[in-house]
């Protein structure tokens, strides 16, 4: 049972940063593409950053680009999500996932993609 665990939620003024951490634990992790996604309330899911089982390829949301950065430790079997000049509205439950099948070489943006999830860490950005 592949299980994933976000960290490093929290409230941070507008401008701040916070890096948000995923662990993953029973699967080999160095062979999956991972992502974060988030949600707001009352919005739908979306996407946010993405990166290839090698870490070669990335993917952002063209409203994070440039202030957010994902990146991964296989040694550690942990993903990252740094960002940065946060906003109000960046103001979300943040998800990590991973990619469904192995090995892909691309780095996907769409939920359909990804399976299983973690449990989601709230990030909130005041004004």
């Amino acid at each position: 049972q592949v299980q994933l665990v976000e960290s490093g939620g929290g409230l941070v003024q507008a401008g701040g940063s916070l890096r948000l951490s995923c662990a993953a634990s029973g699967r080999t992790f160095s062979r999956y593409g991972m992502g974060w996604f988030r949600q707001a309330p009352g919005k739908e899911r979306e996407f946010v950053a993405s990166i290839s089982w090698s870490g070669g390829n990335t993917h952002y949301a063209d409203s994070v680009k440039g202030r957010f950065t994902i990146s991964r430790d296989n040694a550690k079997n942990t993903v990252y999500l740094q960002m940065n000049s946060l906003k109000p509205e960046d103001t979300a439950v943040y998800y990590c996932a991973a990619e469904t099948y192995a090995f892909k070489d691309y780095a996907p943006s769409s939920a359909a993609d990804f399976g299983p999830w973690g449990q989601g860490t709230q990030v909130t950005v005041s004004s």
